[in-house]
C-alpha cells in the first residue's frame, strides 16, 4: 500500500455580495463605479477647477464688453471730463447808411471765465482782478468761491484788457471769445436802428425785425485740458466754424438824419412839446431818407433811456392828421371831375351836419373862395362841401388807395397802421370829419407816403428803408423799390400840387416854410390831438408836409409836433423845422433849383 500524500484542497474563497457584480468580476463588467466620498481630494479638485472656469470665463466676457461697448464709452466719459467746449460767437452783421458808413457794428471782446477748483487764494485773486474789470473785491471773491468748474467773472472787455489779466497768470482765470455791439454815431438813427440785448439779440428796431439776417450762426471748439486747466497742445480738438452775419445796408441818409433829429429836437424844447417826428423821403423810390424823433436814446447805453424812447414814433405813433388830409380829399374829388382848382364855392359861416355844427379855425362871414382858395386857406367848410360832390363811398375808396389804414410795408417793430373806420360804421359825422382830417388817424410815414404819391405824379411807391443786403459770397444784393401802384392820374396830381403851392406863398397858411430860390409845395395841419391817457381830445397835433422842387419833386419832408404848449398851429410850428430840413438836405443832395415860376391861382372870387 503506498503511503503518498494527495495535495490539500484549496479552500473556496468567498465574497461578499457586493463585490460579485461589479465591473472586473468574473462575470464580465457589471462592477459599479466608484463614488466620491465627501472628503475625497479628487472631489475638491473638481470643484475648484469649475470655479476657475467660471472666473475665467466671466473675466473674458467682461473683457470682451468693456472693449465692444463700455469701453468706448468710458473713454468718451473719460475724455468729457477733460475736455472744454467753447462757443465760437458769430459776428453780428453792421448796419450800415446808404453811403457805407457803420450805424451798428460789432467788435472783438472777452468774456473771463474762473474755475472755482482751481483758484487758489479767492481773496488774493479777487484783489489783483478788482480795478481790471472794475468791480468790488467782495464781489469778485464770492464768485471765485466755491466747487464750481465754470462762472463768468466778467463779460465784454476788451481783448487789451485781457491781454494785462494774462499776464498775472491767475491760477484757474481763463477767459473765452465773445463780440460787442456798437453803435459809432450814437443816436443818429437809434430809433431806426434800434439796439440789442446783453445776450447779443436784437431787442428793437431794425435790430429786431432783421435779427435772423444780422445774426449768423455760432460755432463750437472742443480740446483737451490737463488737470491744471491748460490746453494739451497736441491733445485732440474739434471747431466747427462760425457763420458771420449778413450786412444790412440802409436808405438813411446819415448827415440828413443828424440835421433832422437837431432840428425836431429842437423844436419840441422850444414849444415844449411831448414829441416830434421828422420824415424825409424820396418820392420817386418810396426811399426814406430820414426818420427821426425826439426825444430819442443812445443804443450804447439803452438800458438807461425810458421805453417809450427806444421805439419809433413815426410809424407807432397815430394820430388825427387834421388838414394836411385835405390833400387827399382834394386829389379826390379832381380826379372824379367833380371841381377843378379854379371852380367857386361860398363858404358859410357854419355848416351843420349830422346834428353837428362844423366851423373853420377862425370866425368869418361868408367867403368866397375857388377850390384852390380853399386848400390854401385850409376851410374845413369848404373841404366838406368839395368831399359832398364825390360822396363817402368814393372817398373812402382814395383814401383806401392812398394807404390809409394799410401796413407801411417796412415791416418795422411796433408799426401801427392808423385807424379808418369801415364805411358801413360811419355815422352822419364821419363823413365830414374824415373829409378834412378828423376821425381818421395816420402814422407821420403814412402822411409823408400821402404826399411822396402826389409829388410821384400820383403813383404811391411802398417806403423802403433796406436798400441792400450782403449775400454767402459777400456780394451785395439790392432791394428793389416796389412797382408803384397808380392812385390818381398824373394831371390831377400835378393840379394838387400847384394848388399846395398857394399854401406857402403869403396868402397861405404856411408862408413860413418857403425856401428862397426853390418852389415848394406843402399844407398845414392843426388837429385835435386824441390823449391816450384818457381817450379824449387834449392838446393839439400840429404838422406841416411838403416836397421841393414843386415842379420836379424828389423830396419830401413831413414835420409832426405832439402836445406843443407853446402855440399848435402847423404853419408856425412845423414850416420853419421843414425849411431848415429841406434846405440842408437840397444842398447836401445837390439838388438845384428848377429856375421856373410858381403858377398863379385865383384863391377868390
Amino acid at each position: 500500500m503506498s503511503s503518498t500524500l494527495a495535495p490539500p484542497r484549496r479552500p473556496v474563497e468567498r465574497r461578499s455580495p457586493s463585490r460579485v457584480d461589479g465591473a472586473g468580476s468574473r462575470h464580465g463588467n457589471n462592477r459599479p463605479a466608484r463614488q466620491l466620498a465627501p472628503g475625497d481630494p479628487r472631489r475638491r479638485l473638481w470643484v475648484t477647477a469649475a470655479l476657475a472656469m467660471l472666473v475665467l470665463v466671466v473675466m473674458i466676457a467682461r473683457l470682451v464688453e468693456m472693449q465692444t461697448f463700455s469701453g468706448p464709452q468710458m473713454a468718451l466719459k473719460a475724455e468729457r471730463g477733460r475736455t472744454v467746449t467753447l462757443t465760437l460767437p458769430a459776428l453780428r452783421g453792421t448796419i450800415s447808411d446808404a453811403d457805407g458808413v457803420a450805424l451798428a457794428t460789432t467788435i472783438e471782446a472777452r468774456n473771463v471765465t474762473a474755475d472755482q477748483t482751481l483758484v487758489k487764494d479767492p481773496r488774493a485773486t479777487a484783489e489783483v482782478l478788482a480795478p481790471l474789470v472794475g468791480q468790488s473785491v467782495a464781489r469778485l471773491q464770492r464768485r471765485l468761491t466755491g466747487g464750481r468748474r465754470f462762472v463768468y467773472i466778467a463779460k465784454g472787455i476788451t481783448p487789451q484788457r485781457w491781454q494785462e489779466i494774462k499776464a498775472l497768470s491767475l491760477a484757474g482765470i481763463f477767459s473765452e471769445g465773445t463780440s460787442q455791439r456798437v453803435y459809432p454815431a450814437g443816436d443818429v438813427a437809434a430809433n431806426i436802428v434800434g439796439f440789442v440785448g446783453a445776450d447779443g439779440r436784437g431787442l428793437g428796431g431794425l435790430e429786431s425785425s432783421m435779427q435772423s439776417t444780422l445774426a449768423g450762426l455760432p460755432g463750437t471748439l472742443a480740446y483737451e485740458t490737463s488737470s491744471g486747466g491748460e490746453r494739451i497742445p497736441s491733445g485732440a480738438s474739434k471747431q466747427v466754424d462760425a457763420v458771420d452775419g449778413r450786412d444790412v445796408r440802409l436808405t438813411i441818409d446819415r448827415d440828413i438824419q443828424w440835421v433832422a433829429q437837431q432840428a425836431i429836437a429842437a423844436q419840441v424844447r422850444a414849444t415844449k412839446a411831448e414829441s416830434g417826428t421828422v420824415v424825409v423821403m424820396d418820392p420817386r423810390t418810396g426811399d426814406v431818407l430820414a426818420m427821426a424823433t425826439a426825444p430819442t436814446f443812445d443804443p450804447n447805453r439803452a438800458g438807461s433811456a425810458k421805453a417809450v424812447n427806444r421805439g419809433n414814433r413815426a410809424v407807432s405813433d397815430i394820430y388825427e392828421p387834421g388838414s394836411t388830409s385835405k390833400v387827399m380829399t382834394a386829389a379826390a374829388v379832381i380826379e372824379e371831375g367833380a371841381l377843378t382848382p379854379g371852380s367857386r364855392l361860398s363858404i358859410p359861416p357854419t355848416l351843420p351836419r349830422g346834428g353837428s355844427v362844423f366851423h373853420d379855425h377862425d370866425p368869418h362871414g361868408t367867403l368866397h373862395l375857388t377850390f384852390a382858395g380853399v386848400l390854401a386857406k385850409s376851410s374845413n367848410i369848404g373841404t366838406i362841401l368839395a368831399a359832398e360832390k364825390i360822396g363817402s363811398r368814393t372817398l373812402y375808396s382814395y383814401l383806401k388807395k392812398f394807404g390809409i389804414a394799410e401796413p407801411s410795408g417796412l415791416n418795422f417793430p411796433g408799426e401801427s397802421r392808423g385807424l379808418l373806420p369801415d364805411l358801413k360804421d360811419w355815422s352822419g359825422t364821419t363823413f365830414p370829419t374824415v373829409a378834412f382830417g378828423q376821425g381818421l388817424s395816420v402814422n407821420a410815414l403814412q402822411a409823408t407816403s400821402v404826399f411822396a404819391t402826389i409829388a410821384n405824379g400820383g403813383v404811391r411807391m411802398q417806403p423802403r428803408l433796406v436798400a441792400a443786403t450782403t449775400q454767402a459770397d459777400g456780394t451785395m444784393e439790392p432791394t428793389p423799390p416796389s412797382a408803384g401802384v397808380r392812385v390818381v392820374s398824373q394831371k390831377t396830381a400835378r393840379a394838387v400840387s400847384d394848388m399846395l403851392e398857394s399854401v406857402v406863398s403869403d396868402e397861405g397858411t404856411a408862408p413860413m416854410a418857403r425856401i428862397p430860390g426853390y418852389r415848394v409845395a406843402g399844407k398845414t395841419g392843426t388837429a385835435n390831438r386824441v390823449d391816450p391817457a384818457c381817450g379824449c381830445y387834449r392838446g393839439y397835433t400840429a404838422s406841416f408836409i411838403g416836397f421841393a422842387p414843386a415842379d420836379a419833386p424828389q423830396l419830401v419832408v413831413s414835420v409832426v409836433l405832439q402836445a406843443p404848449k407853446r402855440g399848435h398851429y402847423g404853419g408856425r410850428l412845423g414850416g420853419p423845422v421843414f425849411k431848415k430840413v429841406m434846405s440842408f438836405a437840397l444842398q447836401e443832395r445837390a439838388i438845384a433849383p428848377t429856375g421856373t415860376k410858381p403858377p398863379r391861382l385865383r384863391l377868390s372870387w
